[in-house]
């Protein structure tokens, strides 16, 4: 038996229950969230991410939580492009850096542009994140401008449309 906080153990146990679909009342999915097509509900997890961010930036501040949902939204609009496009599965995508490389193999974009994004997330998020640095205004807008332009960018490569939130 763990000696470690009611609290915490009774919290744990309600989020395991929670992922396992174990709870004690039906779970409500998240609207707009599409079901049932891996390429489309990766696609519009990154809508959603970029809601938020857009609404966190009006509230102004939360630098770190911005640059982490940019991050998010372009992994997630990369990942829809690779298996709507390229066939692949959302079970490939299991290390973030994969994501950019993968950018590049598929031909969304130029292996330049692939391998800076992907530095931009080895050398920048982990900082941010983990580092000791504190991220700033400039960082958190310029991260969600890019994962606007790449969501926009992949929106526009998937042959198939009428999926995109934004």
């Amino acid at each position: 038996m763990s000696n470690d906080p009611a609290t915490i153990l009774d919290a744990l146990d309600r989020a395991q229950d929670a992922f396992q679909d174990r709870s004690a009342t039906p779970p409500t999915p998240e609207e707009g969230i599409a079901a049932g097509g891996d390429w489309e509900t990766q696609l519009t997890k990154a809508c959603k991410l970029l809601d938020v961010v857009e609404t966190i930036q009006a509230q102004n501040g939360h630098y770190t939580a911005i640059i982490e949902l940019s991050f998010g939204a372009i992994e997630r609009s990369i990942e829809a492009y690779a298996v709507a496009m390229a066939g692949d599965a959302v079970d490939d995508f299991r290390d973030h850096e994969y994501s950019y490389e993968r950018a590049h193999q598929i031909g969304l974009f130029d292996a330049e542009t692939a391998m800076a994004m992907r530095d931009l997330y080895s050398e920048n998020r982990t900082d941010s994140y983990y580092g000791g640095g504190r991220p700033t205004d400039q960082q958190a807008a310029s991260m969600a401008a890019l994962a606007r332009a790449v969501h926009g960018y992949a929106v526009d490569q998937i042959r198939q449309g009428g999926v995109c939130l934004c």
